[in-house]
């Protein structure tokens, strides 16, 4: 797991209300520290899609790791939100949030790893990133 990201701007990565952690939006970067950039339906086809929303997941669980001192505390993922940078003519956006969900299902299990999930496309998103994914879980 890669370590925690530093904020890129004036926000939390997390914020804790009650029993819910709420997670800012993480970008795809890889093990070495270095954003995956790109565009869906252009220079990235689904498969790097997927892989990119898969490593921002992880960029997720460091920060819940970072915060919680263990992912031991989660008791479920509630919700996901995954952006997808992509040509106005791409309709396959659920399918690249598919790597970030298979992560959490993979890391927490069928029941607590599915939860709620939303997916769409834009027409940009910071840094020239492919995806932004942010999360809400539920934990103890």
């Amino acid at each position: 797991m890669p370590a925690a990201a530093a904020p890129k701007g004036l926000y939390r990565p997390v914020v804790i209300v009650g029993n819910l952690a709420h997670t800012s939006g993480h970008l795809p970067t890889t093990p070495e520290g270095q954003l995956v950039t790109g565009r869906v339906g252009d220079d990235l086809d689904v498969e790097r899609g997927q892989q990119a929303a898969a490593l921002a997941g992880l960029g997720i669980l460091a920060t819940l790791k970072a915060e919680l001192g263990s992912l031991d505390r989660v008791v479920r993922l509630v919700k996901l939100l995954g952006m997808v940078n992509c040509t106005p003519d791409f309709t396959q956006q659920p399918a690249v949030i598919n790597g970030v969900s298979q992560l959490m299902a993979d890391v927490f299990g069928p029941d607590a790893g599915i939860g709620a999930r939303s997916a769409f496309g834009v027409g940009s998103l910071p840094l020239g990133v492919p995806v932004e994914v942010e999360a809400v879980f539920e934990i103890e």
